[in-house]
């Protein structure tokens, strides 16, 4: 059960050339560029939180926004953990955390089913922070979980500073990940079908 799951992926389009390696068995360590300072800072409590070593490299056109950027990190980052993840036997498959950012409070609640889903509750009061747009919160996730096979809700519970709000909510989804892709007790496959 000690094997190492790792996850790369080269994805390059038009819009972005993107290149991602993890390893689940890492110790949350990071070298992470975007070209966006506050997405970095959100990927790296990512990959911290959810002890996942993370390599990401990232050129966009962020001469037109940061939309492609965003929402195509999250494809390249889902398909890596989808990777790393194999048949995803043996797993605990499911996690849940909530976690506070000074006054703001979330809650990512997951399931590795392979059956991908997004419910994402999330306000945040002003456009941006830095170079990244807020709405692309919801886009990256939703890219993450349906090229990862994750059932993912997330809920922002409360926060008026969207620094605070959107860090809780990575933070949320890095601790709610770390615990279902680790090996559950037993080896075997948590699941009535035997496979997942």
């Amino acid at each position: 059960m000690d094997s190492v799951r790792t996850g790369e992926i080269t994805r390059t389009t038009r819009e972005t050339d993107i290149y991602v390696r993890l390893e689940l068995n890492g110790r949350g360590e990071s070298d992470i560029s975007t070209g966006i300072g506050f997405f970095d800072h959100m990927l790296t409590a990512l990959s911290k939180h959810s002890g996942i070593s993370m390599n990401i490299k990232v050129r966009g056109d962020l001469e037109v926004d940061c939309h492609h950027t965003v929402e195509d990190t999250g494809i390249a980052l889902g398909q890596a953990l989808n990777m790393a993840l194999g048949a995803k036997s043996g797993i605990v498959r499911y996690g849940t955390a909530y976690i506070p950012m000074d006054e703001s409070l979330a809650m990512c609640s997951l399931d590795l089913s392979n059956r991908p889903f997004l419910v994402f509750n999330c306000d945040f009061t002003n456009q941006s922070c830095g170079g990244y747009d807020l709405c692309m919160t919801e886009e990256f996730f939703r890219a993450f979980a349906f090229n990862a096979g994750i059932t993912m809700h997330i809920n922002l519970m409360y926060g008026s500073n969207d620094h605070h709000k959107a860090e809780a909510v990575y933070k949320a989804a890095a601790h709610a990940l770390k615990a279902a892709v680790a090996f559950n007790q037993d080896g075997t496959t948590l699941s009535t079908k035997g496979v997942l």
